[in-house]
């Protein structure tokens, strides 16, 4: 089993859960020193890779894994940077048609919530994507490419569409990381946007369990929406994560605008999420 991106905010849990289910992981990752940092680096098979300069068959060096779960992306959280257009789309691309090429049977790869674009309300696979912005953009160009690679191969593709996460080894800059570090350092007051958009969220841990039981099942392939399926405002969310850990917390709403880059109100539908889970 290959975990690409294995040291990342979604590929540490990964890693972890699987190695709970008593499976060989190869991880992969562009820094040695960060994954040597990870609880499960002297259980893997650690293999580094910048897929920038990947070798001529990456498949085989590699390791000529079984199934892989793809979760590298670069320049995260920056989703209006143009990199990932002109970098991550072609360079992700060309590894994944290696990967494909040199044989590989099984392929769940990461997506995004961003390829629904401005869309709002519950959101269904099937919906046409609209992606408003370059990291959506290239993600669902990605997802458009591998569908049509593997469309005639006798091999298992998913596309694992993600919504919003929260967790151990989250981006400093994100909302749930600077409401733990306000809670950390006893602050009274917690600055917010209005807090009435609606959102999905899963922790990321839940996250990683779904992942590892979309990956060890061949019955439900395709997008699949990975997410809660549950609206709640971000106001109720911050609430709640603060009572959870009985911080008293003032929360200062309005302090900051609400972002232009996504759409006010959106959650997923789960239906085929639980049917993948059910035969994971």
């Amino acid at each position: 089993m290959l975990v690409t991106g294995a040291s990342g905010f979604i590929g540490n849990h990964v890693v972890r859960g699987l190695l709970d289910r008593g499976v060989a992981v190869i991880a992969a990752s562009r820094s040695l020193e960060k994954a040597k940092g990870m609880s499960w680096f002297p259980e893997v098979d650690f293999r580094e890779l910048d897929m920038a300069a990947s070798p001529e068959d990456p498949f085989v060096a590699l390791g000529s894994p079984d199934r892989m779960i793809h979760l590298a992306w670069a320049g995260l959280p920056q989703y209006l940077a143009e990199m990932h257009m002109e970098d991550n789309l072609p360079m992700n691309s060309a590894f994944l048609s290696s990967m494909v090429e040199g044989g590989l049977k099984h392929l769940l790869v990461a997506g995004t919530c961003f390829e629904y674009g401005m869309q709002e309300g519950e959101l269904f696979e099937d919906v046409e994507t609209q992606p408003d912005n370059p990291y959506g953009r290239a993600k669902d160009l990605l997802r458009r490419e591998m569908e049509a690679l593997t469309m005639n191969l006798e091999m298992v593709f998913q596309w694992a569409r993600l919504f919003y996460m929260y967790g151990p080894g989250q981006s400093q800059s994100s909302l749930f990381s600077q409401l733990q570090a306000a809670i950390d350092n006893g602050d009274s007051v917690f600055n917010m946007s209005g807090g009435e958009q609606v959102r999905d969220f899963l922790s990321v841990e839940s996250v990683a369990g779904l992942l590892v039981d979309v990956l060890f099942q061949d019955k439900v392939s395709g997008v699949i929406n990975v997410c809660s399926g549950r609206s709640s405002t971000v106001r109720e969310l911050v609430e709640e994560y603060l009572q959870k850990h009985g911080a008293n917390i003032e929360l200062n709403l309005g302090h900051y605008p609400y972002p232009d880059y996504e759409p006010f109100r959106f959650w997923g539908n789960t239906a085929k999420l639980r049917e993948a889970v059910k035969h994971g």
